[in-house]
């Protein structure tokens, strides 16, 4: 039996399940991160089913195969309840698909399957996925090889596309896409709406009753910190650092701006005014990475650290009180201008 896939024009129907590009703003990539971007426009990435062959027998990654390995490793609960729901989804799809109607419950279930038997490559071999910048929805009520794409994504079978938001974030090695689904969405926005409006909050309670703390996150927090100065207006700092939590400033990524702002703020007021006399003392070029990857204090020639972390720890410990001392003088000097 052959089988005949039909192209889709993507974007006459908005399904809640879709793949998007996956891009992160603090990693580089060609500069496409810039503009929210994954590939070149224009650019569309294809990858066909993924086949694993050994000993000359192949096996496809499609999500339906209830003999897979990773089926067989599950216990025994978890096992019966996937197999129950490989066995509704090939049910349907062989109706659709074959006019063929089974049911899930019979002894002899795969003997009677026509068409997605986990060994047949006429059908396998012709599932693939075209990805590009915008994204591809699935309509998996609509369409039966968008059900079998969806299924094939969530047993890993597109090497480029994440099954989750989540997972694309903690994979070493950034996926291009991953599969979106609405309440996913749903949550992450949550989420960086409450942090977003917790260090609102808290903006607002240094504005109001922390002026000097506002100061010194505003150091910390802004890439530019050396424009601050002891006379610079508060409503200044105030509105820098708003723009900063909407994402509207160096940093994209609305999460980390709102996550990086609360951080400074948990910080108790030595560590505080520490880490933004080292952002100043390396604009002054009284500290300075040298060629071994350390950290220098250019008078002494102390080595303070490889980071900002190792330097604030050597600068809290009482035996390096003098080179903090030295540090405060110069940087202070620029602060009280």
């Amino acid at each position: 039996m052959s089988f005949t896939l039909v192209e889709k024009q993507q974007g006459l129907k908005k399904s809640s399940i879709a793949i998007r590009p996956y891009f992160d703003p603090s990693r580089d990539n060609m500069g496409l991160e810039n503009y929210g971007m994954t590939v070149f426009d224009g650019v569309v990435h294809e990858e066909p089913l993924a086949c694993l062959e050994i000993n000359g027998i192949k096996r496809y990654k499609t999500g339906l195969n209830e003999f897979a390995p990773e089926i067989k490793m599950l216990p025994d609960e978890e096992r019966e309840a996937k197999i129950k729901q490989i066995r509704k989804i090939v049910v349907e799809l062989e109706k659709v698909l074959a006019a063929n109607i089974i049911k899930e419950d019979d002894p002899d279930f795969w003997s009677k399957v026509t068409i997605c038997l986990p060994n047949n490559s006429q059908l396998w071999d012709k599932i693939l996925i075209r990805c590009g910048n915008e994204p591809v929805y699935l309509d998996v009520q609509g369409d039966p090889y968008d059900l079998i794409r969806l299924m094939a994504i969530e047993d890993g079978g597109f090497s480029m596309i994440a099954r989750s938001l989540d997972e694309a974030r903690s994979m070493a090695k950034p996926p291009k896409f991953y599969l979106d689904k609405q309440e996913d969405t749903a949550a992450i926005v949550t989420e960086i709406k409450k942090l977003k409006a917790k260090a609102m909050a808290k903006l607002t309670q240094m504005f109001e009753n922390q002026q000097n703390k506002l100061f010194l996150v505003a150091k910390v927090v802004d890439a530019n910190s050396f424009q601050y100065k002891k006379s610079t207006p508060t409503d200044v700092l105030y509105d820098n650092m708003f723009e900063w939590i909407e994402g509207n400033r160096s940093e994209r990524d609305k999460r980390k701006c709102a996550q990086r702002f609360l951080d400074a703020t948990a910080l108790d007021a030595e560590s505080l005014k520490i880490r933004a006399i080292i952002k100043d003392a390396s604009f002054l070029k009284a500290i300075h990475t040298k060629s071994d990857g350390y950290i220098y204090h250019m008078s002494s020639g102390s080595i303070l650290g490889k980071n900002p972390t190792e330097i604030a720890e050597f600068l809290k410990n009482p035996l390096h009180e003098d080179i903090l001392k030295q540090l405060s003088s110069e940087v202070e000097k620029q602060w009280n201008l």
